[in-house]
């Protein structure tokens, strides 16, 4: 009987396709895969350690693998992911329950790691984190329709509360070619949405032969295949989104009018304090193009409250951008002081305070939503069906204007069956609690 492996994935999008990846090497070796820890020979933490709250939310699940563990319920447990990076000495010496860690340059020895933990060798393995990017397949995680795709890893843009670049390495972008190609075999194997991912694919191509922009390129070819009906972008850097990827959003029907473009903050002096490109005036400029050059888009940011430099006068300035530019989907986030990182040595407002403008970020932020939502009254969006729920009796799905575990769902109603995957015309007549509630049009 093969040895049973359980994998818990934290974290971002781009976390989890390393975890898929992980799952696949360790299937083709002849592991067993289990959704659950419970009852597995090994279970694997891939841990974010980006900011306090993730890492504290890894600790807290390695924690609860540690106590299976003592229960006799898990035989290993094996730390991946950038928590493992950053704290590499402290996991081993500080939590006992783990047998071995894995770092962000060594997901592709996920096999060898797991036969010498269960063979009851310690492991800490650690190896180029700029190493050129392996072509591993994987074994998605995500709902059948839907998928990430990822077509860099690691960053260059060194932001000053960033600690990614140490974690993950400088930014190397896969090639074309390859990309594509599990694009394709995603689309054969039923994917019907094809999210894009990486820290940044603004700047896809730019470390390639050619030092090229390609994601104009990319878009092209990948709203080319069969099969695939939604294209999502997730994150565009603003100071690399030019007129050409603009004009390829607009033109290209197969890429949602959803441009997840994080800006942080819009106070000039905290964006150069920060090390982010561009200032205020050129962030305002770029959001004024957008909506005039792609109809109905819909704008996603980040924003960071409590960042060094920020006083009343310039989260009011932010308060003011906000009412001003009317963002649909809004993150108001609190700035966590990460150590290794240049904005954690600078002066910063006390934390509750921090805390407090965020709060009122999203206050601001929830009367822009259901401004936004009343517009969409009497209207008809296309929406993928993503279930039923038997306890609201209503199917519930997304719009293009709603990304997966990040914003809200459509409810809808149909006098027929709606299967998973997709596609109908809902009429939307209602909103709840930030949700929008409609009938399927057919039926209306």
């Amino acid at each position: 009987m093969s040895e049973c492996i359980g994998m818990v994935s934290l974290g971002c999008a781009k976390n989890q396709v390393n975890a898929e990846q992980m799952l696949y090497l360790l299937q083709q070796a002849g592991f067993d895969i289990s959704v659950s820890p419970d009852g597995c020979d090994l279970a694997i933490v891939n841990t974010c350690g980006f900011i306090e709250s993730a890492k504290q939310e890894a600790i807290d699940n390695i924690l609860a693998l540690g106590q299976l563990k003592a229960e006799g319920r898990l035989g290993k447990i094996l730390v991946t992911g950038c928590l493992a990076q950053r704290y590499q000495e402290e996991i081993v010496r500080e939590m006992p329950e783990v047998d071995g860690v894995l770092g962000t340059g060594s997901y592709y020895d996920v096999v060898a790691a797991v036969k010498k933990v269960l063979a009851g060798t310690k492991v800490s393995q650690f190896d180029d984190i700029d190493a050129p990017i392996d072509e591993t397949a994987r074994i998605l995680t995500t709902p059948d329709h839907y998928a990430y795709l990822k077509i860099a890893e690691g960053c260059d843009n060194h932001c000053a509360y960033c600690i990614i670049p140490a974690l993950r390495g400088r930014y190397r972008s896969r090639e074309l070619d390859d990309v594509l190609y599990e694009a394709r075999c995603l689309a054969q194997d039923g994917v019907k949405e094809i999210i894009v991912v990486a820290q940044d694919i603004s700047r896809y191509g730019i470390d390639l032969d050619d030092h090229e922009l390609l994601l104009p390129k990319l878009m092209r070819e990948l709203c080319k295949i069969d099969g695939i009906h939604w294209v999502r972008l997730h994150y565009l850097y603003p100071d690399v989104l030019t007129d050409e990827m603009i004009d390829v959003i607009a033109s290209e029907p197969k890429i949602v009018k959803y441009l997840d473009i994080p800006i942080q903050h819009i106070n000039s002096k905290i964006l150069k304090k920060m090390n982010r490109r561009g200032d205020k005036a050129f962030l305002e400029a770029m959001f004024r193009k957008l909506r005039e050059r792609i109809p109905g888009v819909v704008l996603r940011t980040s924003l960071i409250t409590g960042l060094p430099g920020e006083g009343e006068e310039e989260f009011e300035e932010l308060c003011d951008f906000l009412r001003e530019f009317k963002l649909e989907r809004v993150g108001a986030f609190v700035f966590s002081p990460e150590e290794g990182t240049l904005a954690a040595t600078m002066e910063y407002p006390p934390e509750e305070i921090a805390r407090q403008r965020a709060e009122r970020l999203t206050e601001i932020q929830s009367r822009i939503m259901d401004a936004y939502n009343e517009t969409l009254m009497g209207t008809t969006m296309e929406v993928l069906c993503e279930g039923y729920d038997p306890d609201e009796d209503a199917y519930f799905g997304r719009s293009y204007a709603d990304s997966p575990d990040i914003d809200g769902k459509v409810w809808f109603a149909s006098e027929r069956t709606v299967k998973v995957g997709e596609f109908v015309d809902v009429m939307i007549h209602d909103v709840y609690d930030g949700e929008l509630i409609g009938t399927i049009e057919e039926d209306a």
